[in-house]
């Protein structure tokens, strides 16, 4: 019997495996340039750390969690975002006692069940930021210039940085009652998912992609009129520490993010690259889930960055020709009886930190040399008895095409030294 992967999952296969790892690489030298420090956490919790954050009136926690009952009955959920998960461990860890603010950054596998597209599946994953303890709007614009500086260090140019108020609990009721109002008013025009939402949560119609919801909720009344004078000072300020980096951005009233925790900030970054579905990153302020998850009052904010619809964006730019060109070598055994010497030259140079590899099938030397070539080693080495014999060894530079001849004993040095350099070292004898 042959088994697929299920709907929805994809395998990594090593080329995109690559650029995954490239892509998270520089995430983490970035972050950690931003004082932000690595956390792990499990890939499922309690239901209740979602439904309690996410919100019960959003389509994550109604339709797509993956949810099950474990052998003691206990109901646990697959994450499918991060923040929550970071959250309870703040919580969970004391991590409040620590020096404020806490600031964290993860990457891993998240799961929901949806639709699956282009960039977007059952399984995906993310890499996200966590600022917690600090309500100053210079951590809201360090988030959203973190997250503007990781795209311009992977390739990315043509962005639109999208930016919004959410309020807070001094003035968010009162627009939502408004924005009730309105949609009541218009309820023959909305789709039976957003008649739903009119009383479950009326900032949910704002994530419609039915057109006739839309062309409702472009003329509701928006959210950035109504802000009391605390958060208004708040975004202000954002504003103008965007503005000082010389940051382009266009706000937008409508731009609410899909999960319930959010206040005052909200941002979205969007690619021409991706087509409809442009979102590549976003986030937000969430200054009331700590208290949600039973810790002292403390604010944060966030963002997470779906890694497939980046990679899809970095490669559509052309920008992984810029992925760190690696030196590593093959060694083309050119006679059985010397299989031996050369396992041993393997090592040596793996010592030096050279990646290096070295054929295990039996190929033909002209084997060998077609199967270094298709897997781009950098530079292939000639070993067979005469080279031995004489202690020198050709070097073919796959790259240049330029071939050199090292002594034996010098080979590890010369290699490490190119490794460190990229230069070629001195006293080699280029042959014609």
């Amino acid at each position: 019997m042959r088994f697929y992967a299920p709907k929805g999952t994809t395998d990594i296969l090593p080329d995109m495996a690559k650029k995954w790892r490239y892509l998270e690489r520089k995430a983490s030298d970035l972050f950690e340039k931003y004082e932000y420090e690595p956390i792990v956490t499990p890939i499922f919790e309690h239901t209740d750390v979602f439904q309690r954050a996410i919100g019960t009136s959003t389509d994550i926690v109604q339709k797509e969690m993956y949810t099950f009952e474990d052998k003691g009955g206990r109901s646990l959920t697959l994450r499918p975002e991060g923040t929550a998960p970071v959250i309870r461990a703040y919580v969970d860890n004391n991590m409040n006692q620590m020096p404020q603010p806490v600031k964290l950054y993860y990457t891993g596998p998240m799961f929901r069940y949806e639709r699956p597209q282009a960039g977007r599946y059952r399984q995906f994953f993310q890499l996200g930021v966590e600022a917690i303890g600090s309500d100053d709007p210079a951590i809201d614009a360090e988030s959203i210039l973190l997250m503007i500086d990781y795209f311009r260090s992977v390739g990315l140019k043509e962005l639109t940085l999208y930016i919004n108020s959410m309020g807070c609990e001094n003035d968010r009721p009162k627009y939502v009652e408004l924005l009730k109002q309105y949609a009541i008013a218009h309820e023959q025009e909305l789709c039976k998912d957003c008649r739903k939402r009119v009383e479950l949560n009326p900032l949910r119609l704002f994530d419609c992609k039915e057109e006739s919801c839309r062309r409702v909720m472009e003329h509701a009344p928006k959210i950035t009129d109504y802000l009391d004078e605390d958060c208004k000072n708040h975004f202000n300020a954002v504003r103008r520490y965007l503005d000082m980096q010389g940051v382009q951005y266009i706000i937008k009233p409508e731009l609410v993010r899909g999960l319930d925790y959010y206040t005052k900030t909200t941002f979205e970054v969007v690619s021409p690259l991706l087509g409809a579905q442009n979102a590549i990153g976003g986030g937000g302020r969430y200054n009331k889930l700590v208290e949600e998850f039973g810790g002292p009052p403390t604010p944060g904010i966030g963002f997470a960055i779906g890694l497939e619809r980046l990679t899809i964006a970095v490669e559509k730019e052309g920008a992984f020709v810029a992925m760190e060109e690696k030196t590593d070598a093959f060694i083309a055994v050119a006679d059985k009886a010397v299989k031996e010497p050369a396992v041993n030259l393997l090592y040596a140079l793996r010592g030096a930190g050279i990646a290096t590899d070295i054929d295990y099938t039996g190929r033909s030397l002209k084997g060998q040399l077609k199967y270094a070539n298709k897997k781009g080693f950098r530079y292939t080495i000639f070993l067979g008895p005469q080279e031995l014999e004489t202690g020198i060894v050709q070097v073919k530079d796959m790259k240049t095409s330029e071939q050199y001849a090292i002594k034996l004993n010098e080979l590890v040095d010369w290699l490490s030294n190119i490794v460190k350099s990229q230069t070629m070292g001195s006293g080699v004898t280029k042959q014609s």
